[in-house]
């Protein structure tokens, strides 16, 4: 299920939302997983606290995608515009490239200070049309180190990739 807000009243809408982010893959490109875990404060202060697991995969990416998908699929599940969102991730490349280097690429036609075009120029527009519709802050959290968050998101993409590789092994798969 993608909508962690099916169950929101009004007032609910309103809730910050912590999302932690993480990407894997074998191989680099090679078979690939993605996962984001939502948490909400427990509202009212009764309430138990509410998460969502969000999680999938590819079978031929990089982990510079996967990592991407994670906090846009997030966005995504997201009822409503004007969200505010804090996004946990591990990744420098997503955290610099969302907070730092967007604009300079747009304002070059999205290409890179080196000239050269933008990798994976089709998500950070998706990624960019995601936070776009909410308030989202973002926070580097070295990975695996601990966080409680970061490590399930973690254990959750790489499962993804364990599926993927042994999906990819069955004899009736066309590897052309």
């Amino acid at each position: 299920m993608c909508d962690p807000t099916t169950t929101d009243t009004p007032e609910d809408l309103s809730a910050p939302v912590t999302i932690h982010t993480d990407g894997a893959c074998s191989g680099n490109p090679g078979p690939g997983g993605w996962a984001a875990v939502l948490e909400r404060p427990k509202l009212p202060e009764d309430a138990p606290e509410r998460s969502l697991e969000l999680h999938g995969g590819d079978p031929w990416t990089t982990n510079n995608r996967m990592e991407l998908m994670a906090p846009i699929k997030a966005l995504e599940c997201l009822k409503g515009t004007g969200r505010n969102a804090h996004i946990i991730t591990d990744s420098k490349y997503v955290l610099k490239g969302i907070t730092e280097w967007l604009p300079g690429w747009k304002a070059k036609g999205w290409k890179t200070s080196a000239g050269k075009p933008v990798l994976n120029a089709d998500l950070w527009e998706r990624l960019e049309a995601a936070v776009g519709k909410h308030q989202v802050s973002w926070e580097w959290t070295k990975g695996h180190d601990g966080n409680p968050g970061n490590e399930r998101a973690d254990v959750l993409a790489r499962q993804e990739v364990t599926r993927l590789q042994r999906w990819g092994n069955q004899p009736w798969r066309n590897t052309h």
